[in-house]
This record gives C-alpha cells, structure tokens and sequence, in this order.
C-alpha cells in the first residue's frame, strides 16, 4: 500500500473522533443545569412547610376519666388528649412529650377543678417542625374576653416600649451628667484641702524657727575669787 492511500483514512478517523466527542457534550448535563435542579426542590420543599394542615377533633373524655380516681381526672384526661393527637396526627415516633398544648385549652380543662374535666373538647391540631400543637377550636366567652384584654396590653407596652426606653437613655444621661459634676467637685475639694494643710504645716515649721535662736546659748558660770584661792 502507498502513502497516499494511508494519509484519507487517518483523516477520517480524527473526524469520527472528533463527533463523538461534540455527541457526549450534548447529551452530558451542564455544571449550570446541576446546580439549578436542587434549588428548585428546596423551593418545592419550602413551599410545602408553608402550607399548614389544620384537623379538627372532638376528643371524648368521660370514658377515660370515669375510671380513674377523682383526683387525678384532669392530668389522665390532658394525658388522653396527648395520645388521641400523637394517634391520630399519624405523627409515627408517638412521642406524647412532642404534643404541645395551648395555655387556653389547659385553661379550658382546669376551669371546674382537678375532680371535674369536660366530658369532650372540640380541638384544632396543626404539626409545626417536629412537635404537634393543639389549640381550642371554639373559645368560650370569658377566655375569648381574657384573650382579647391581653392582645391589647401587648399592644399597649409594644407602643410604650420606644418611648420608656428614650426616657430611659435621658434619665442616664443626666445621671451620668450629674455623676460626672459631682466627681469634679470632689477632686476641687481634695486640692483645696491638701492646700490648706500646706499652708498650716508652712506656718507652724514658721513658728518654731521664731522661738528658735541663731546662736547656742553660754553656761553662766560663777565668778572665781582670787583672793581666796591664795
């Protein structure tokens, strides 16, 4: 065989190779495109947590505390609640300690004393995260008033909540203010008295170079007799 008829077919296989690699290209996924598909189920999956299933119960309550000592009805009948919703919610770990009840419905059971619970209670369950919570689904009268007197309070201290907190930041201002005034003054009465005691000590160091003389004083001695002495 001659060169010339070698060279075509070399050519032709760079060629072969050359379309099955712009075929592999196209049917592999883009490094854009894999990126982008988990995105879009994290929108589908917070889109599903934002949706919130509510089921309504009529829980019966005389059958389980009619059994138990008067004493100890309502803890067993708030206890049966816990147990209707873990069952009921198809909540699968049936953890009673997940099941989170609101403080008007603990109300609600507590109302006639610990002896005396309601035969049944018409509740509102919803499962928030991992727990399962559980409101009233109609309030009487005195607690839907109870509730309506606290929502105003909160709306109350939440308006008063910038203004005490301005009066507040005054109110230290001016202490520290009158802190600071009140240090300065102190600090003018610590020089003034290490002044005065200057002074006294430069008078009385005064006073005894005063009674102090120049010169030692001469022992007067007696005068001697000549004459005697003879």
């Amino acid at each position: 065989m001659t060169a010339e008829n070698i060279k075509p077919e070399k050519k032709e296989t760079e060629e072969v190779k050359e379309i099955k690699k712009t075929e592999e290209k196209q049917t592999r996924p883009s490094v854009v495109e894999l990126e982008e598909k988990p995105k879009a189920s994290a929108e589908k999956t917070e889109k599903k947590e934002e949706k919130r299933v509510e089921k309504e119960f009529i829980i019966p309550l005389r059958r389980v505390f009619k059994k138990t000592a008067s004493y100890k009805r309502v803890p067993k009948s708030i206890r049966a609640i816990k147990i209707f919703l873990v069952k009921h919610m198809k909540f699968y770990e049936r953890d009673v300690n997940k099941v989170k009840l609101d403080k008007y419905l603990n109300e609600f059971i507590w109302t006639r004393g610990i002896k005396n619970p309601p035969s049944k209670v018409k509740i509102k369950a919803f499962v928030d995260g991992d727990f399962i919570r559980a409101e009233l689904a109609e309030l009487p009268q005195k607690l839907k008033f109870k509730k309506e007197k606290l929502e105003r309070r909160e709306k109350k201290g939440a308006a008063e909540t910038p203004k005490k907190k301005e009066a507040e930041k005054q109110d230290v201002s001016e202490e520290a203010k009158e802190e600071k005034a009140e240090e300065k003054k102190l600090e003018k009465e610590k020089q003034a008295s290490v002044i005065e005691a200057g002074q006294k000590m430069e008078k009385a160091s005064a006073k005894q170079t005063k009674h102090q003389t120049k010169y030692p004083k001469q022992q007067k001695t007696q005068p001697r007799r000549m004459s005697l002495e003879k």
